[in-house]
């Protein structure tokens, strides 16, 4: 997208001030995420995950501790979890929303019209025996696009997407949110904020070989994913901003080959602070973060798993405290190697919300496992407190617990 003139130096500006700051630590990029993990591992891990301190006056507040006391351990921890069902048959939807489940996530492709999509959904918002689920989806444009049948407008992919001028993105985002708000969708994972530089979009597989970059500098991406995120929050969809902390400078896809790699990220990256501008909107999306490893912010885990990626640098540095949301860890082969109930007890270690599989086979096991590690340890406990309110404010502020 082409902005007006005035608004790209401004863009440049914020970009350039949060990368100054997120250096500010100690002069090494590489280093930083350590030295504040130090500093933040002798805190109380309920403070990790971004817990604002209550006020008796909020009505957010008010609703979240209403939901609190009327959930059970299990209950509550299963507000922790986003799970997939086929498009091509939501009927087993009906059993995760009546066991609680945090949220449900369409996956695949559906060419069923909106009103037979919201059938659905508005079922699900009448079963639920506690907080409402998020329903989610994949609507980005171009090759990623859910929803296709009658009452969704064909999107563009977002390279399209992001030569519109502002009014005309403005307007294309404004028709998403109403098109999934009609449908009865309440999350939408997208819009993508990775970066891929100019002339390497054919090498980056999952997201330049597709079109699903807005642009190949900071400075393009920011104001049009702002606006998507607007678009999508004008009509009470909330938006996830992907994928922390990018993966535009990768080769390979992580959802198809293990140890995918950015070796260039560090803690002071362009990238970086664009995604900790759009992740401070006043539209309070998602982050999802990416299932890359970054040597360069922790040298041992994948971001997924990685306290220094997700607690040191996105809520630290970037003061983000808002909902961090996996990228799949069901299906995806990053974490094949890693027992399904790990996979979720890592996320939520790391200072991560809410837990995504796409296959829904392994969510019992996952659940066990956080239940029988919150038993087991209390400091997790107390994450998994924090992430829980976390969960329910966003929920809050979303509409669904009232």
């Amino acid at each position: 997208m082409r902005p007006p003139a005035r608004t790209r130096p401004a863009v440049a500006c914020a970009l350039l001030a949060l990368a100054l700051t997120a250096c500010s630590g100690s002069g090494d990029p590489q280093q930083e995420p350590e030295a504040e993990n130090s500093a933040t591992s002798s805190s109380s891990p309920a403070t990790t995950s971004a817990e604002a301190s209550p006020s008796p006056d909020d009505p957010v507040e008010e609703q979240v501790d209403a939901a609190l006391a009327g959930l059970d351990r299990r209950a509550q921890v299963a507000q922790l979890f986003v799970v997939g069902v086929r498009l091509e048959e939501l009927s087993p939807g009906d059993a995760l929303v009546a066991d609680g489940v945090g949220g449900v996530f369409l996956a695949g492709r559906s060419q069923a019209p909106a009103e037979e999509i919201a059938a659905v959904t508005g079922r699900w918002v009448d079963s639920a025996p506690g907080p409402r689920p998020w329903t989610a989806a994949d609507q980005e444009g171009g090759a990623v696009q859910s929803l296709e049948g009658p009452g969704f407008e064909r999107l563009p992919p977002a390279v399209d997407q992001g030569q519109l001028s502002a009014e005309g993105l403005a307007a294309l985002a404004d028709g998403l949110g109403a098109d999934l708000a009609s449908a009865g969708i309440t999350l939408d994972l997208a819009p993508v904020a990775d970066v891929v530089p100019a002339g390497t979009e054919a090498d980056n597989d999952p997201i330049g070989a597709f079109g699903r970059q807005y642009g190949s500098t900071p400075a393009d991406v920011v104001p049009d994913v702002q606006a998507v995120v607007d678009g999508l929050a004008a009509h009470g969809v909330t938006a996830t901003v992907k994928h922390f902390p990018g993966l535009g400078l990768v080769d390979e896809n992580t959802d198809e080959v293990p140890g995918v790699t950015d070796d260039v990220t560090t803690a002071s990256s362009e990238q970086v602070a664009a995604f900790g501008e759009l992740a401070r909107s006043d539209a309070d999306p998602f982050v999802m973060v990416s299932s890359a490893i970054y040597p360069r912010l922790d040298p041992a885990a994948p971001a997924t798993f990685s306290r220094q990626v997700i607690t040191t640098l996105l809520r630290g540095f970037l003061r983000f405290d808002g909902v961090v949301i996996s990228d799949d860890v069901g299906a995806a082969v990053a974490f094949q190697d890693v027992p399904p109930g790990d996979r979720a007890v890592r996320f939520l270690e790391a200072g991560g919300t809410l837990v995504l599989t796409v296959d829904p086979a392994v969510y019992p096991e996952m659940l066990d496992a956080v239940l029988a590690r919150a038993e087991a340890d209390p400091a997790f406990s107390e994450v998994v407190d924090a992430a829980v309110r976390t969960a329910l404010t966003a929920k809050a502020e979303a509409g669904l617990l009232g």
